[in-house]
């Protein structure tokens, strides 16, 4: 899973990404500090995983995990290649989310590249530029496909068709994501790999004493579009990564931060992604977590652990995580009956684990 964390300069975002990921990505109070995307994978938190391992003495415990990219701010032309925008839109390309930070707070030493603080307004920029990028792609695209059009395939013939309702979508400034993708072209939007087709969160970054809540006209854009926010501090999530675990929770206690700015935009992603998370553990072999879209089939999350076990499916062990718990292993949820055998066309629930029967 790969998210790219991306604002105007200045919005917070290589702040957010160092505390999100203690990854150390320079931060300084000027445009274009990040040229090249830093990177950072980080794991999932998930409080399920350690019970189940120490019921079945698996190990080691294997987290799922999550790729952070913090893209260099884009400015207002960056579609026509302002600010290096092409290489920055390249880069959120090879995402499969978007975080879009949006500064709210009123911090006179932090410069905003527009002499301002007006949060809507900066999406709007970001996201217009997203916009002109994508218009440009889809008439580009266009003109290709109105050719093969011509020869009558029904694919090429739907394409086209979906490519004009792209343009006049992203035109009126809607998202690529907002138009239905075409049932006789499926592979139109990879061909597209549109900029506004991927999800987004919006991302407030408040103040250090602020209540953690995007601003209800941020939430409403957001709404609009589509799209989930959220609120972060990116600043006390720097202070507070910097103290030991138990002295960051500590002081999370004493200012009523309930959860860690990691685990809050891991939770909204996971959302805006549509994802739950299944485990495999056996004794003396590893407990593992992955994430796999809601509604993925039996045989599909198979090929999720290994190729083989897909081509070669038969059939899938599952039980809920606490039921295992419970039970107190694998032995007593089968003389309990807990352990159900699924076929291929199981639609898999959040939390189970599973035990994958299969041929070589």
């Amino acid at each position: 899973m790969k998210v790219g964390i991306v604002g105007l300069p200045n919005a917070g975002k290589s702040s957010l990404f160092n505390a999100l990921t203690r990854a150390g990505a320079e931060a300084a109070n000027y445009p274009f500090t990040t040229v090249e995307p830093n990177v950072a994978v980080v794991g999932v938190p998930d409080e399920r995983l350690e019970p189940v391992a120490e019921t079945v003495g698996a190990a080691p415990v294997v987290h799922e995990t999550m790729e952070f990219h913090d893209i260099a701010g884009l400015v207002r032309g960056s579609h026509r290649g302002e600010g290096l925008g092409n290489r920055f839109l390249g880069n959120i390309r090879e995402t499969d989310a978007v975080v879009h930070v949006v500064r709210t707070h009123g911090d006179a030493q932090v410069v905003h590249p527009e002499g301002r603080v007006d949060p809507i307004a900066d999406a709007e920029a970001v996201d217009a530029e997203l916009l002109y990028a994508d218009l440009e792609q889809a008439e580009r695209r266009l003109e290709r496909v109105v050719r093969q059009a011509r020869s009558g395939v029904r694919e090429f013939v739907a394409e086209e068709r979906w490519l004009h309702e792209v343009i006049d979508a992203v035109g009126s400034g809607r998202s690529v994501r907002s138009v239905a993708q075409p049932a006789d072209a499926p592979q139109a939007p990879v061909r597209l790999h549109a900029l506004t087709a991927k999800p987004v969160l919006y991302v407030a970054n408040v103040a250090e004493d602020a209540a953690l809540e995007p601003p209800p006209a941020l939430r409403e854009y957001a709404d609009a579009r589509g799209a989930r926010a959220t609120a972060v501090s990116a600043r006390l999530e720097a202070e507070l990564a910097e103290l030991e675990p138990d002295e960051a929770e500590a002081m999370r206690e004493e200012l009523g931060v309930p959860e860690s700015g990691l685990a809050r935009v891991i939770r909204e992603a996971f959302a805006l992604l549509d994802l739950i998370t299944f485990f495999t553990a056996d004794r003396g072999k590893e407990a593992r977590a992955r994430a796999i879209r809601r509604g993925t089939r039996a045989a599909q999350a198979a090929g999720v652990v290994h190729t083989d076990m897909a081509r070669g499916f038969v059939a899938v062990e599952a039980i809920a995580w606490d039921e295992l718990v419970g039970a107190g292993g694998y032995a007593a949820a089968r003389e309990r009956a807990l352990l159900r055998v699924e076929g291929r066309d199981y639609e898999v629930r959040d939390g189970e684990l599973l035990n994958f029967r299969f041929s070589p």
